[in-house]
């Protein structure tokens, strides 16, 4: 045996063992340790305490600086996010309903380890006053929360499957088109259409713009090179620019082309009422307007294909009930970054399955405002543009349908054009494109009523055209996701079934992707990024339908000019053949002294102000409620619920830290 072994003999009646310990072995018997003296034990105890002190000095000085600051940014968003007061009647809401569920989170983490259970524990247990008020707290929430809680609940999820359907429908429509190759075709002859000379009908080409710095030039140049007789085409440049320096330089980019052969002239109104509505109904009213049949319309950052009008205008050709032939829209800056491939992901879905299935089966869609050539008489017949809202193209789509005029949408002739980079236009666009819709609803409703159109194309106006794509959809998805959702994680009784909040929105977000099969990556992202949305939506479709004063708010979407490559390497073309003498001969009306005046100015470019993010309170509200909620969520040991909470929270908390897309100056 080893030295320093010993043995062990273990006698028992029916067997006996014997084992080995090694003497070496301190776990089996410990060396006697030195003892630690009442001193070092105090120092030791100093030492730790002050370790957690500094720690705890540290974290709070660092959530201080950090309150602080988002302090500051809030009050400086304040200013910058124009929250008026009926605005912010939302906020205090969801800021009440915060607080009211951190204290009932801080109740229920109490609870959880005090083990207070309702049904475990008899009326003679319950000790102290605390734990009677959570008690009859419970009694309260079972008999008369819960069963309201539920009631609404039900109602959105039935609001949530009917909307469901109808997006189903819709991708099954569109799959059908795919499948029999069905697209809008033009009636006529090709060869009749190339010998009659009504195939080059007098075109207006209306450009509105207001303040487009950056996107004036393409789009003036993009409209000026339509492959069009020249006789047969007029160009309206539509500015509403109160910037002297911008109306000059847009005046100057007029004439340049006016030399260059084309029929272009510049208009602008000295008083800018009704926004776009407005800018277009004052063009309209021009003498020489009497002499064109068709009038197609582009905002400041789209940017046609030369052959576009010959893609469009023959679709009128022998098809008299044809009043709005509208293209599909592509974005130069889809894969700029998270916010543009989200937004691409929506805008293919609108026109892909949308705007191609109600064209084909009904003859009837929105106007998307631009990207569209009107027939004139249609619009005339149908009342013109009107200015009572902020969405005049779908004002004058619906009183258009009205009136028995037909429309076509092509999906394959497609225009250039800019997504919103940040998150600031991005918000704003989409509060004018909910607000207005609810505006126009209330003052179109006994219009629509009353005509002569049949009862089935009403039902489609009411129903599916604006409440159900217009009204319940940002209705439930805020109600159900935002409100409802974070709520059943305090009353348990509730709780909605994990089909709602996962299987049913990921297949529904797998159709509207499909469309954009490249974004299938960002499934995950789309789906929480319309739920942060909805809380935009919904404050929107609430100001529109009870006009409230947001609801007239007209802000001019923020372009940044981008192009494409094709445009860089025909402008690098054009450039090229344009020598310095064309130049010269081109201002040939300016004088040297004017024209040396206006560089130097041109060159005096004010310095670009930092960018600064901003915070969005209603969106941190809720990053801060769904994540309370998620927490008590986590007590429940609840799986799918507390990862869509999370994750949803965390959602709001990036949107609302402004840290999606880009940052505007």
């Amino acid at each position: 045996m080893a030295p320093n072994s010993v043995v062990v003999t273990m006698e028992k009646p029916s067997n006996f063992s014997l084992v080995e310990l090694n003497g070496s072995d301190s776990s089996l018997f410990p060396e006697k340790q030195k003892g630690v003296s009442p001193k070092q034990f105090t120092w030791f105890l100093f030492l730790k305490a002050h370790r957690v002190f500094s720690s705890l000095s540290w974290l709070a000085m660092a959530v201080q600086t950090m309150f602080v600051s988002a302090k500051k940014r809030i009050s400086l968003s304040e200013v910058s996010e124009e929250e008026p007061k009926y605005r912010g009647r939302l906020y205090r809401f969801i800021k009440a309903f915060l607080v009211l569920s951190i204290v009932a989170l801080v109740i229920e983490v109490v609870a959880h380890f005090k083990k207070w259970n309702l049904n475990l524990m008899q009326p003679w247990e319950v000790q102290g006053l605390v734990q009677w008020s959570y008690m009859a707290w419970l009694s309260f929430r079972v008999d008369y929360i819960a069963p309201l809680v539920i009631t609404l609940s039900k109602f959105c999820t039935v609001l949530f499957l009917i909307q469901s359907l109808d997006r189903l429908v819709l991708c099954l429509g569109c799959f059908w088109l795919r499948y029999k190759n069905l697209k809008p075709k033009i009636e006529a002859e090709a060869d009749d259409i190339e010998d009659s000379s009504s195939f080059f009908p007098m075109v207006l080409v209306q450009i509105p713009m207001c303040n487009e710095r950056e996107v004036y030039a393409q789009s003036i140049s993009a409209a000026c090179q339509l492959d069009w007789p020249k006789d047969r085409i007029l160009i309206q440049v539509l500015d509403d620019s109160d910037d002297t320096s911008l109306q000059l330089l847009i005046q100057d980019e007029v004439s340049s082309w006016r030399e260059k052969g084309v029929n272009i002239v510049y208009r602008h109104r000295l008083i800018r009422t009704g926004y776009k509505a407005g800018n277009l109904k004052s063009a309209m009213g021009c003498d020489y307007v009497k002499d064109s049949e068709f009038v197609a319309i582009f905002d400041a950052d789209f940017q046609p294909n030369s052959d576009f009008l010959k893609q469009t205008i023959p679709h009128f050709k022998d098809n008299p009930e044809l009043g709005l032939v509208q293209a599909r829209w592509s974005f130069v800056n889809k894969d700029e970054n998270l916010l543009t491939r989200l937004q691409n992901i929506n805008l293919c879905f609108h026109f892909e399955v949308e705007q191609q299935v109600n064209g084909l089966f009904l003859n009837f869609f929105g106007f998307n405002g631009t990207a569209g050539v009107w027939r004139i008489k249609a619009l005339e017949e149908s009342g013109g543009w009107l200015e009572r809202t902020t969405v005049e193209d779908m004002d004058i789509a619906v009183r258009a349908h009205l009136n028995g005029w037909k429309f076509i949408f092509l999906n394959d002739v497609k225009v250039l054009c800019e997504l919103p980079e940040s998150y600031e236009a991005y918000k704003k666009q989409q509060h004018r494109w909910h607000s207005g819709p609810m505006q126009l609803f209330r003052l179109c409703l006994p219009a629509i009523i009353t005509s002569k159109i049949s009862v089935w194309k009403k039902a489609n106006l009411i129903f599916l055209f604006f409440l159900l794509r217009k009204l319940i959809l940002p209705f439930y998805s805020f109600t159900l996701f935002c409100i409802i959702l974070p709520l059943t994680m305090f009353i348990p009784e509730a709780e909605l079934p994990i089909w709602v909040i996962c299987y049913v929105p990921i297949f529904m977000s797998l159709l509207n992707i499909l469309p954009a099969p490249k974004s299938f990556p960002f499934l995950v992202p789309y789906l929480l990024f319309e739920n942060t949305m909805s809380v935009t939506k919904f404050n929107a479709m609430v100001s529109g339908l009870f006009q409230l004063g947001s609801a007239y708010e007209w802000v001019v979407t923020k372009k940044t000019g981008r192009s494409s490559e094709s445009d860089l390497i025909a402008f690098a073309e054009r450039e090229s053949k344009s020598s310095t003498e064309e130049k010269i001969l081109r201002r040939h009306s300016e004088s040297g002294l004017e024209l040396l005046s206006k560089l130097k100015e041109e060159e005096k470019v004010p310095p670009l102000k930092k960018m600064k993010n901003r915070l969005y309170r209603k969106e941190l509200a809720l990053a801060f409620l769904l994540l309370t909620a998620a927490g008590r969520s986590l007590l429940s040991a609840h799986g799918v619920h507390f990862y869509f909470l999370l994750f949803q929270g965390l959602s709001f908390l990036v949107v609302g830290l402004d840290l999606i897309g880009e940052q505007m100056s």
